[in-house]
């Protein structure tokens, strides 16, 4: 769960540096890219700050990617309870055991074959979805599947991003203290 949840654009450029740059470091595990986007404010809107965390999250190297991909994301399969609902609304299964293990050996399968773990923005997708992602991924080449990753990890922050302003103008109960 975010700390900064729902302050909205104009708390969040008002903000000191420091607490700007904790408050996207929550949602993108890099200091680099929040410091970045810390230092360009203020923003004019949401989709400035997108684009710019976009901008920043594409020119990172690929050092950079694999520290963010350590920190930021649990491994496939190794959290039960959240794909739990999701497996039940797409499909039939023995039981969560199962459905954890097809993960795991999905996820070693991709660990082995990139060297680092698989990472989606899972939105609305269920185990079955995440499973067929990474059989699909499985078959692009190295450059692709970082290219592929870099987009993913973008859609990601901007999920993030989005719950960490909330609306326009923020939520009335957000306080900065």
């Amino acid at each position: 769960m975010l700390m900064h949840q729902g302050m909205g654009l104009e708390a969040y450029n008002a903000l000191p540096l420091r607490r700007a740059v904790h408050a996207v470091y929550e949602c993108c595990c890099s200091v680099t890219l929040a410091t970045d986007l810390a230092r360009g404010r203020p923003y004019p809107d949401h989709e400035s700050l997108f684009r710019r965390a976009d901008a920043v999250l594409f020119s990172l190297g690929e050092e950079s990617i694999d520290e963010i991909l350590l920190q930021a994301y649990p491994c496939v399969g190794s959290r039960p309870r959240s794909m739990k609902s999701r497996a039940e609304q797409c499909a039939v299964w023995d039981d969560e055991a199962t459905v954890m293990a097809e993960l795991d050996r999905a996820a070693n399968r991709y660990r082995d074959r990139f060297g680092f773990g698989f990472v989606m923005h899972v939105g609305d997708s269920c185990a079955r979805d995440v499973l067929a992602a990474v059989e699909l991924r499985l078959h692009n080449d190295s450059d692709t599947e970082r290219k592929v990753v870099r987009n993913e990890l973008s859609r990601i922050n901007r999920t993030r991003l989005e719950r960490m302003l909330g609306p326009e103008g923020g939520y009335d109960n957000w306080c900065p203290d």
